[in-house]
């Protein structure tokens, strides 16, 4: 019998957790791709900046969006030419790249520069989930 971590999630102690738990599945398996290349930097305890690599592809050709707790980006170039193709080495295929945000985690901004996609990511608690300090009086 082989038993997992996440074996331990099924267990009927856990109420409601199987639906995180396909969640975060579902979002490995579409990210099992290599392409494109990306880079994920923890600026602070808060705050996190993802870069992906996607020379050639304009903003028309990107989407961003957050779908159930997932930030999920895809890219498709729509090849309009009346010219023979006689080599094409440059990637432009579609793509979808997916990353699971943990609790409180908000996309703040994303940008597409000299061929990188940047998207900044925040954790924003709200004030009643905050450690608060309780007066004696």
């Amino acid at each position: 019998m082989v038993t997992t971590t996440l074996d331990l999630f099924n267990d009927p102690f856990f109420i409601g957790f199987n639906r995180e738990l396909t969640r975060l599945n579902d979002a490995h398996r579409i990210n099992s791709q290599s392409y494109p290349p990306y880079d994920l930097l923890k600026l602070d305890e808060d705050t996190y900046r993802l870069s992906l690599a996607i020379a050639g592809f304009t903003k028309e050709d990107i989407d961003v969006s957050i779908d159930n707790g997932t930030l999920v980006i895809k890219g498709e170039i729509v090849e309009v030419t009346d010219v023979e193709v006689v080599h094409k080495g440059i990637a432009g295929r579609k793509f979808v790249r997916s990353f699971a945000l943990g609790e409180y985690m908000e996309v703040s901004s994303a940008e597409l520069k000299d061929g990188l996609l940047t998207i900044n990511i925040v954790r924003v608690i709200p004030e009643d989930k905050k450690p608060k300090v309780i007066k004696i009086k």
